[in-house]
């Protein structure tokens, strides 16, 4: 099956509130720097500056429209013949309207303080190419980079799924086979338990997780965890309800903290430990913490390289923003990593 993406239009979506704002925005800015410009001949006053923003936020509205309603179309064409087709379809609606305006004001007599009807015309045209040129070319840059960026998490995401599975696997069919004898009860529940685990981490299909699948991975993780090391691994969790169970997460996200503390901190301990899992909500942030025992970060090898926090890391900027946060330290025989996640992430597409 072809990817649905290659279906997507490529031109940039002006339909979106905060660009059709920047688009008004730009408008005003050119208006603003025409005022500006020292010229003697030009006499600007009060009326003349709100006509002259008036025309210019019709013609960046007009021009945003047609776009917007257009962008289907314009987007089956060749990128290249598309874009100079959307500039053309700009400058033509620039010169439509520029020119019903002049001569709405010749009609009353008022076009005294307006230039002559084709240098009006072509001049408006003109700056109204320039304008939408570079606005669709910004546009452009900012969509595609976060769709690089969206599969660069994507491929990041797979990449940490791939180094835990078979790890993971591995142990617990080791841990499985010592069990079919000595306790095939608890060897068949740990076979469901992994059926059940690996069926949660590869989802049915791809996209984002909750808090709750989350949650619910990390437990059978655990719970494999502790049939194979024991009285060593003791797990607490704290849960402060309410809590956001539909939160939409990205895969993974909790899961690879607890493999971390398992692996580099309770099974490098000889009385092992307990691993502290606490999930509460302050204000509009979600704060998960993962709280264990772990030997000092001098001793080689102790905490990893740091691989898969870096991953989550990036993961969560991606879908949160820069108010999701994660720290991560070693403290007085502990080691702890939190992350904090906003509830009603914005949306920061320009």
């Amino acid at each position: 099956m072809g990817d649905p993406r290659a279906d997507e239009p490529w031109l940039p979506d002006l339909c979106r509130l905060p660009r059709l704002g920047a688009m008004l925005g730009m408008a005003q800015l050119v208006v603003v720097v025409v005022v500006l410009v020292p010229d003697a001949g030009s006499r600007w006053d009060l009326a003349r500056v709100l006509s002259t923003s008036g025309f210019a936020l019709w013609l960046a509205l007009s021009v945003s429209v047609l776009l917007c309603v257009s962008r289907r179309t314009l987007s089956r064409l060749p990128r290249r013949t598309g874009a100079l087709a959307a500039v053309a379809l700009s400058a033509l609606v620039a010169a439509v309207v520029a020119a019903i305006v002049h001569a709405l004001f010749a009609s009353v007599g008022d076009a005294g303080g307006w230039p002559s009807s084709l240098r009006f015309v072509s001049g408006s045209a003109g700056v109204v190419t320039l304008i939408t040129a570079l606005a669709l070319r910004y546009f452009y840059v900012i969509d595609r980079w976060q769709a690089q960026l969206a599969a660069h998490a994507r491929a990041e995401a797979d990449a940490l799924q791939a180094r835990i599975r078979p790890h993971f696997l591995f142990n617990s069919m080791n841990m499985i086979a010592t069990l079919l004898r000595r306790d095939p009860d608890v060897a068949e529940r740990a076979v469901l338990d992994l059926s059940d685990l690996f069926r949660a981490a590869l989802g049915a299909g791809e996209g984002d997780s909750s808090l709750a699948e989350e949650v619910r991975l990390a437990e059978r993780y655990l719970g494999i965890e502790q049939l194979r090391l024991g009285e060593r691994l003791r797990v607490e969790w704290r849960k402060a309800e309410p809590l956001p169970w539909d939160l939409a997460m990205p895969r993974l996200v909790l899961q690879p903290l607890l493999e971390n503390a398992v692996l580099h901190g309770i099974s490098r301990l000889p009385e092992g430990g307990t691993v502290l899992i606490e999930a509460a909500v302050d204000g509009d942030t979600l704060r998960l913490r993962v709280n264990n025992p772990s030997l000092p970060p001098h001793v080689p090898g102790v905490h990893g390289a740091g691989h898969a926090q870096r991953n989550i890391a990036h993961r969560l900027g991606y879908a949160f923003g820069p108010r999701a946060r994660m720290t991560c330290g070693w403290d007085a025989g502990y080691y702890a990593c939190e992350l904090s996640l906003q509830l009603q992430p914005a949306r920061r597409t320009p």
